[in-house]
């Protein structure tokens, strides 16, 4: 039997699809679009009361699996021959420590606030500082990403895990808001156009339709 992974395409689920097919375990991909509302319709919403993606569907397991960082680390460790988490313990901390703060804060208040500012307010008068607010969270994560793996490039302390996906997703949707990615983030540009390169990265961003235009033009 297969995994199940329902994702809507170029959303955070993609870090999912790309540890999957980095696995090379097999998998069905179930699409339900953020943006036509599939994620909230009932039947959904009966399946998963979040109203989100990803989700897992796991072979044997009645109950599906929800939160990325919890999906992408079962993987990891169900399938370790992949290589995806490392071994030490320290830096296997490493990894879950970048995964939380890139979800919880860049994803989950940076972008969070941009583009759902409703979440965070019913008065619609306070959008506008919302967005505001939540586009400064932006950049100065994506600095603090630049940052660290300009550490990590010097000490050579983290190679390719299941943090890389999320970047990869948080790198394209800098993008998708306009922001140049290339000369202000060279390292993190750099560690993308390695990560682009990859084939399970291609098939995963080819099967859902979306690409990396800075990176496609060497910027």
């Amino acid at each position: 039997m297969a995994y199940q992974l329902f994702y809507s395409p170029g959303a955070c689920s993609l870090a999912v699809h790309i540890v999957l097919e980095e696995l090379g375990q097999p998998f069905d991909l179930r699409l339900v679009s953020t943006a036509d509302g599939s994620t909230k319709t009932a039947e959904y919403l009966a399946f998963n009361p979040k109203g989100r993606v990803p989700v897992l569907l796991i072979p044997g397991e009645s109950q599906p699996l929800t939160e990325l960082p919890a999906i992408v680390t079962y993987l990891a460790r169900r399938h370790p021959k992949g290589g995806l988490l490392p071994n030490d313990p320290l830096a296997e901390a490493r990894c879950h420590e970048w995964l939380a703060w890139l979800v919880g804060w860049v994803h989950g208040m940076g972008f969070g606030e941009l583009w759902r500012p409703e979440r965070f307010s019913a008065d619609s008068t306070t959008h506008a500082a919302i967005r505001s607010n939540g586009e400064t969270l932006i950049h100065d994560g994506f600095q603090r990403i630049e940052d660290l793996l300009t550490e990590q490039t010097h000490t050579q302390t983290l190679g390719y895990t299941l943090v890389d996906p999320f970047l990869l997703v948080l790198y394209r949707w800098g993008e998708k808001i306009g922001m140049p990615m290339g000369r202000p983030y060279p390292i993190w540009t750099a560690r993308m156009r390695d990560v682009v390169a990859r084939p399970a990265v291609a098939r995963a961003l080819d099967k859902e339709g979306v690409n990396v235009p800075e990176i496609a033009v060497g910027q």
